[in-house]
């Protein structure tokens, strides 16, 4: 949203043409875990400097096999930028994508055939600049979509948005991460008919089961990166070795 034009229409006016997006990612000063602090970023350096020093950490290998790179490590092929209103840059080199923050939101979608049910999705993620959600993962679960948010409403609420209509930090899937600025964090997703369930690093932090569940978008913008898409809130994200793979089990992996 154009910021002159906020001032012209003010905040209760904008609330109501925007679906009250902005205040309902913000976390509420009484919420648990709301003063959980992010660190700040290692080392002060400005956005090209901090990308290099992104782009020179190492990786670690994904575990277990058939794993599809969904990032060429070279361009945004096989993404588009996602049509957000306020949209920052996306841009592609050295083995990493990087989303300038929006206003508010960044994102890229994926225009290939994305899998609905039985899969699992990988990736290392950065937040880069900003203090909100540096990863929010759209993905399909049968015929519904629902997102992974990671470091949303203030910086360190990870869950999914919505189960039963409930967004990440109204469900029980809600945790309170804190968050380093300039971090990798390896994070991984799985989706099977019953289950959803996600990881950052080693930590397990979603495991629901989806039978009888209302799996949905919450309202709003956030709804264009279906069916598949990566996006960040009013901050700065970085994302590398995106991968996906097809799963024939139902049991949670063991690698």
């Amino acid at each position: 949203m154009n910021k002159k034009l906020f001032r012209l229409i003010g905040p209760c006016a904008l609330a109501a043409f925007c679906g009250c997006e902005s205040s309902r990612y913000k976390p509420p000063q009484s919420m648990p875990g709301a003063g959980v602090g992010n660190a700040p970023p290692v080392l002060n350096l400005n956005e090209s400097q901090f990308l290099e020093h992104a782009a020179a950490q190492s990786v670690t290998v994904v575990p277990g096999e058939g794993w599809q790179a969904l990032f060429d490590g070279q361009s945004l092929a096989g993404w588009r930028v996602t049509a957000f209103g306020g949209k920052g840059r996306a841009t592609a080199r050295k083995g990493l994508i990087h989303l300038s923050a929006g206003d508010p939101f960044t994102g890229i979608n994926w225009t290939n055939v994305t899998p609905t049910v039985d899969y699992e999705i990988s990736l290392d993620a950065m937040r880069t600049s900003g203090s909100d959600f540096f990863y929010a993962l759209t993905f399909p679960v049968g015929d519904s979509h629902c997102s992974l948010i990671v470091g949303g409403w203030g910086g360190t609420i990870v869950g999914i948005s919505s189960l039963d209509g409930a967004d990440a930090s109204e469900n029980e899937t809600t945790q309170y991460i804190s968050f380093e600025t300039g971090k990798w964090y390896r994070i991984k997703l799985r989706v099977t008919a019953q289950k959803i369930e996600a990881w950052v690093e080693q930590k397990k932090v979603v495991n629901v089961n989806t039978s009888g569940r209302k799996i949905s978008m919450r309202f709003g913008e956030i709804e264009l990166s279906k069916p598949l898409g990566l996006a960040a809130w009013d901050t700065g994200a970085a994302f590398r070795e995106i991968k996906i793979r097809h799963i024939t089990t139902p049991d949670s992996p063991t690698e």
